[in-house]
């Protein structure tokens, strides 16, 4: 719904206003570390971070993104590209 949304929001308002927005995955905003496979199951290594999340807003929000509109980024640590997860179907990440 987001990613339909985004879309048809950068087409309606064209010219008057950039859209996009970010779909993220696990952020922790408790501050607590997270070790061994809760952080290993995430193909860069750790949970993320509002820190993740905040740098790519400022980035869309930036000249640097002057050119882009309509998209829809995930900021999830890569784990939509793996689709494992540590104790889902009795799958047990052994790194």
């Amino acid at each position: 719904g987001i990613a339909a949304l985004t879309h048809a929001l950068a087409v309606s308002l064209a010219g008057k206003a950039r859209v996009n927005s970010i779909s993220p995955g696990w952020i922790d905003t408790t501050g607590a570390a997270y070790e061994g496979a809760d952080a290993d199951q995430h193909p860069v290594g750790r949970v993320g971070s509002p820190h993740d999340i905040a740098h790519a807003v400022l980035f869309f929000c930036s000249d640097k993104a002057g050119f882009i509109t309509g998209e829809n980024i995930c900021i999830d640590g890569g784990m939509t590209r793996q689709m494992i997860y540590h104790g889902e179907e009795g799958w047990r990440l052994e790194p």
